[in-house]
C-alpha cells in the first residue's frame, strides 16, 4: 500500500507511451489497435477513459464500415459496462449487435457478456418476475457458452467452480481453483480474481484466516497491477472491523474508496458504502476517547509540571552552591589527574628503559662471552699451525709446508664454524628472526630452511644488516664473498620483498 504510487506510475507511463503512438498515426486500422492497447490499460484502472477509448474504436468501426471491428468494440463496451454495475446499459449496448454476423472468434465475448450482463440484472432486481426472466436468460447464454469452451479453459474452469460453489461441493471447487491458480501469477488481475474466488471457498468453509490470507494476496496483487476496480480490500476491512482492528479496518476501507472513486464503479460504492459509515463512526469514537484520555493525561501533566517546576527551583539554589565547591574540587582534580599521567608516563618510560637495559645487557654478555671463546679457539688454533710451520721447517719439509700454506682447507673449515657461531649467536638474541623476515616476503618467495639452526646466506646478509652492518664492502670482507655477489643477493632479496623501497628498513626495525 505503501508504493502504489510507483506501481500506478509505471502503469502511467505505459499508457502515456500508447496515447503519443496514437497521436502521431493517421491510419484508422492502426488507431484501433492502439486503442485497443490503451483500452486494456484503462480497463480496470479507470472507467471514464477506458470508456472513451472503446467508444473512440466504436466510431472507428463505423467510420471503415467493418462490422467485425464495430461488434468486437461493442461487445468490449458491454463488458466494461457489466463489470463496473451498468447491468442495464450493457445489455442495450449489446442488443446492437447482430449475432448472425459475429465472427466466430467473438462469439464467447457475446456469450460471457450477455451472461454476465442478464446475472447482474438478476441479481440486483427487486421485481421477481423480472428476476426469473433475467435468470432464464442468464443460464441460457450460460449453457450457451460451455457448450464451446475447451474443457480446461480458464473460462471453462471458472463456471465450473462456481457450480461447484453454488452446490457447496466445496472439495471440488478448491480442486479446480487451484488448478486455476497455478496458471497465474501474483500481480496480475487474473491472480487476483482467482484468491477472491479462492477466499469465497475458505468463506463457505468457515475457516477466517485462510479467507483473510486470500483477500489480502488478492489485495497485493490488485496494488501491484494497479487494478481500481477492486474488492478485496474492503471486505478485508469489514472483517478486521468484525474482528476490533478498527484502525487498520479504516485505513483499508478509505484506501478501498479512493480506488472506487479513482476509478468510478457504482459498484464498489454500493459496497463500500454498506460498510465504510460504521468503520468510520468506530474509528471516530476510538479517536475521540484516545483523545479524552489524551487531556486528562495532559491536564495531569500540568500539574505535575508546576510541582516540577517548584522542585526544580529548589534544586537550583541548591546546585548554585554546590556549583562553586564542584569548580574548586575539579580544580584539584585535574591537577591531581595531570599529576597521575605525567607519574604514569614516567613509570612506563623507566619500564621500557628497564627491559631495553637488560635486553642490551643479555645479548652484551652473550656476546662477549662468544667473542672471547672465538678469539680463545684462533690463538689456540694458530699456536698449533705455528707448531706444524716450525716442525716442517726443522725437518727440512719444504714440499710439505708449501703444501700445506696453498691448501684451503684450513680457510674453509674455520670459515664454517665462523658461520655456524655466526648463526647460532644471531638466532640466540633473535629466535623469531626468519619468520620475521617472511612476513615482510611475498608469499610465493618464503624462506624454508632445512636446518632450522643455520641460516642460508641470504639471512646472514639480512642479518648483519639488522646488526648495523650495511655496507656491501664490510658485509663481503665478513662472508668472505665478493662485492659483487653481495650486490646480487641483495637485489634478489628486495625484488621478493612485499615493499621494497622500505624493505632493508624493516628489516632493522625487527
Amino acid at each position: 500500500m505503501r508504493n502504489y504510487k510507483a506501481y500506478d506510475l509505471e502503469k502511467e507511463q505505459r499508457i502515456n507511451a500508447l496515447i503519443e503512438k496514437d497521436k502521431k498515426s493517421n491510419n484508422l486500422n492502426e488507431q484501433y489497435r492502439i486503442n485497443n492497447a490503451i483500452f486494456e490499460e484503462y480497463q480496470f484502472y479507470s472507467f471514464n477513459q477506458a470508456l472513451q477509448y472503446i467508444e473512440k474504436n466504436v466510431e472507428i468501426g463505423g467510420k471503415l464500415h467493418n462490422n467485425v471491428l464495430l461488434d468486437e468494440a461493442i461487445l468490449k463496451m458491454g463488458l466494461l459496462l457489466v463489470n463496473t454495475g451498468r447491468f442495464k446499459e450493457s445489455i442495450d449496448a449489446l442488443s446492437e449487435i447482430n449475432r448472425n454476423s459475429l465472427p466466430e472468434s467473438l462469439i464467447n465475448d457475446y456469450f460471457i457478456a450477455h451472461k454476465e450482463g442478464y446475472s447482474g440484472l438478476a441479481y440486483n432486481t427487486a421485481v421477481n418476475s423480472n428476476k426469473l426472466i433475467y435468470s432464464e436468460l442468464y443460464t441460457a447464454y450460460q449453457d450457451s457458452l460451455y457448450s464451446r469452451l475447451k474443457p480446461n479453459s480458464e473460462e471453462a474452469l471458472r463456471l465450473k467452480e462456481k457450480e461447484f460453489r453454488d452446490s457447496r461441493d466445496l472439495d471440488m471447487a478448491f480442486k479446480i481453483n487451484g488448478q486455476r491458480l497455478e496458471k497465474v501469477q501474483i500481480g496480475s488481475r487474473l491472480f487476483s480474481l482467482i484468491t477472491f474466488e479462492r477466499s469465497l471457498l475458505y468463506e463457505l468453509n468457515n475457516e477466517l484466516t485462510k479467507q483473510k490470507e486470500y483477500l489480502t494476496l488478492s489485495a497485493i496483487s490488485d496494488i501491484q497491477a494497479s487494478v481500481k476496480d477492486n474488492a478485496s480490500m474492503g471486505i478485508l476491512a469489514k472483517i478486521l472491523f468484525t474482528e476490533g482492528d478498527i484502525d487498520r479496518a479504516h485505513h483499508y476501507i478509505n484506501f478501498s474508496y479512493n480506488d472506487a472513486e479513482f476509478y468510478n464503479s457504482r459498484l464498489r460504492f454500493v459496497d463500500i458504502a454498506n460498510n465504510m459509515p460504521l468503520i468510520t463512526k468506530a474509528y471516530e469514537q476510538k479517536t475521540a476517547k484516545q483523545k479524552r484520555k489524551l487531556e486528562y493525561s495532559l491536564l495531569f501533566i500540568s500539574v505535575l509540571a508546576v510541582f516540577l517546576l517548584i522542585a526544580i527551583y529548589t534544586v537550583y539554589k541548591q546546585v548554585k552552591k554546590v556549583s562553586v565547591a564542584k569548580d574548586k574540587l575539579k580544580i584539584a582534580n585535574d591537577k591531581l589527574l595531570d599529576f597521575n599521567h605525567k607519574l604514569n608516563t614516567s613509570n612506563e618510560e623507566l619500564k621500557s628503559l628497564y627491559l631495553e637495559l637488560s635486553e642490551v645487557d643479555k645479548i652484551k654478555e652473550h656476546y662477549i662471552g662468544n667473542f672471547l671463546n672465538l678469539y680463545s679457539e684462533y690463538i689456540t688454533k694458530l699456536d698449533v699451525y705455528r707448531k706444524l710451520v716450525s716442525k716442517y721447517v726443522n725437518a727440512n719439509q719444504m714440499n710439505a709446508l708449501l703444501k700445506l700454506s696453498k691448501s684451503k682447507q684450513l680457510i674453509d673449515e674455520e670459515l664454517q664454524i665462523f658461520n655456524k657461531n655466526f648463526d647460532s649467536s644471531f638466532l640466540h638474541i633473535y629466535p623469531n628472526f626468519v619468520a620475521d623476515v617472511n612476513k615482510l616476503l611475498k608469499p610465493e618467495d618464503q624462506i624454508e630452511l632445512k636446518n632450522k639452526e643455520d641460516l642460508n646466506t641470504e639471512l646472514r646478509i639480512l642479518a648483519l644488516i639488522k646488526l648495523g652492518i650495511t655496507n656491501s664492502s664490510r658485509i663481503a670482507k665478513i662472508l668472505r664473498y665478493s662485492v659483487n655477489t653481495i650486490y646480487n643477493y641483495r637485489a634478489s632479496i628486495n625484488k621478493s620483498a612485499i615493499d621494497k623501497e622500505n624493505f632493508e628498513k624493516m628489516i632493522k626495525s625487527i
